[in-house]
């Protein structure tokens, strides 16, 4: 009798779990992904010939940047300043125009009421280096442009993995190839069009516009970036809103599988980093005697450590907001996890674990990637050398990471070296303008994208701007699927022309309206 009342019991108790599980799903308020203008059509972005040829002409450019500063050539540097006051006279007389340590390039565009607050738009000019390809030995007999005619074939470039050189500027098939189209000359170009285009109808802002284009932002961003910011800070500039790259459109089902709707990804922070060299010691000597355990095998029980020894998965407050405006367009199952996170967030948590990328949002990850010990294969090396790089989810610190390294690295003989360091970026508020007219435009071009906030993985100039402005936002508005993605610092990148349009419309409006 007391077992078919505890198991009555527990069927009553089962029972009304369900019931508030079920109920709080039905009831949760997510997002609105049924935007405003989901039932209309996207507005015309198709660009200019003459934007196309301006555009790809800065790609021809090859603005390399180094790791060694001093080391970088800047003879392309020179010529792309250069080539930009040739190609947009209008905005050079229009804007005032300055020069911060050379390269670091600033534009001023005076509004109607200077009590507003102004707006600034970031980019960087600087491009990552392609592996086996010297520009020096770039034909500009190479250059192709080819706009409505016939595809025309691909010509020699240095391998098979880039349709065209990457220094070429090609403009076939619908798209502009080379490196700099996605990172990030796209958004320097769109800024320039949008600039130009209004000043040809002779608008003038409400509220002063700041553009601060960087010349190193591939590494490190220290002699461009940060020298504009301190100069907008000597200034006493204090902006309304700033604009940067850091968040795409991912492709429905590019992001996360499950999701068939373009998916607008608005950085409100990003992940900071700490780059740690662990140098381990042990007995050296010849491999012929060795001991029980050498510095690599401590090594290698260190790197198990630091894998295993993962940071916990949380739930920080822009990811929390994903999830709200996402859920529509989830299962009943996902959609019950997000609503009854108050027992059931680990399931929601593993669930995101399951995935490298979704991973990375909500935690600090732990990637050990160079280690090292003898350069001989008759040798034990007396110390190895392990590199770890971690990615700090806002709300843990460089100090925190410091911490969990020591603890992992007790009863070992270790020696701990910054490499480098950044702590996480602030979070930026969702329900101000400056968010507010991101979702405004992009619903006119994406009408069924879904507009959500994001936290930027990866590094941005824009953390270097927190020092004069507390809302920032990271939003590159390409639609790019998994192949387009990956791309990016990689062969064959490229830009298709509808998404070089969209990108211009979309910054030209936001100066228009904001």
């Amino acid at each position: 009798m007391e077992t078919k009342k505890i198991i009555l019991f527990l069927l009553v108790l089962i029972a009304i779990f369900a019931f508030v599980f079920i109920i709080r799903t039905i009831t949760y308020r997510f997002g609105n992904t049924a935007n405003d203008s989901s039932d209309k059509e996207a507005v015309n972005t198709q660009p200019s010939e003459k934007a196309i040829h301006r555009f790809a002409g800065g790609i021809r450019i090859p603005t390399i940047s180094n790791e060694s500063y001093n080391q970088t050539n800047f003879k392309p540097f020179d010529e792309f300043k250069e080539y930009l006051a040739q190609a947009y006279p209008e905005v050079y007389r229009v804007m005032e125009t300055d020069s911060i340590n050379t390269y670091g390039l600033v534009f001023h565009w005076k509004g109607k009421d200077s009590s507003l607050k102004p707006i600034l738009f970031l980019s960087h000019y600087d491009v990552v280096p392609v592996i086996g390809y010297d520009p020096a030995t770039m034909d500009t007999s190479d250059t192709v442009f080819q706009i409505n005619d016939k595809p025309i074939p691909p010509i020699q470039s240095i391998s098979d993995k880039w349709d065209y050189p990457p220094f070429s500027g090609a403009v076939a098939n619908g798209r502009i190839y080379g490196r700099g189209t996605l990172d990030m000359k796209v958004m320097l170009f769109s800024l320039m069009e949008g600039a130009d285009n209004l000043i040809a109808e002779g608008f003038q802002p409400e509220r002063d516009i700041w553009f601060a284009f960087g010349h190193d932002e591939e590494v490190s961003g220290y002699q461009g970036a940060l020298k504009i910011a301190d100069y907008f800070k000597q200034k006493g500039l204090r902006f309304d809103a700033v604009y940067d790259e850091g968040g795409i459109i991912a492709s429905p089902g590019s992001a996360m599988e499950m999701i068939q709707k373009p998916m607008a990804l608005v950085g409100i922070g990003e992940k900071g980093f700490l780059t740690l060299q662990l140098t381990v010691k042990g007995i050296g000597g010849h491999s012929s005697m060795p001991p029980a355990k050498s510095s690599l095998i401590y090594a290698a029980e260190i790197i198990e450590k630091l894998n295993e020894n993962q940071f916990p998965a949380r739930i920080i407050s822009p990811i929390a907001s994903f999830f709200d405006n996402i859920g529509n367009e989830m299962n009943f199952f996902a959609r019950m996890a997000i609503a009854n996170q108050w027992i059931l967030k680990p399931l929601l948590l593993k669930t995101m674990e399951k995935t490298p990328a979704s991973n990375a949002l909500v935690r600090t990850t732990t990637a050990v990637t160079m280690a090292k010990g003898s350069d001989a294969p008759n040798v034990l090396s007396s110390e190895s050398v392990v590199t770890v790089n971690f990615r700090i989810l806002p709300g843990d610190s460089v100090a925190d990471v410091m911490e969990h390294v020591k603890k992992i690295c007790e009863g070992y003989d270790v020696n701990i070296e910054v490499i480098s360091q950044r702590e996480p970026s602030g979070i930026s508020p969702i329900d101000v303008r400056g968010f507010e007219v991101i979702k405004e435009k992009i619903t006119q071009i994406y009408p069924e994208a879904i507009v959500t906030s994001y936290i930027t993985i990866g590094g941005t100039d824009a953390y270097k701007y927190q020092i004069v402005s507390d809302h920032i936002y990271r939003l590159l508005p390409l639609e790019l699927n998994e192949y387009e993605q990956r791309t990016i610092h990689n062969e064959n990148e490229y830009i298709s022309l509808e998404n070089f349009g969209k990108v211009q419309w979309y910054f030209k409006e936001i100066m228009r309206t904001y």
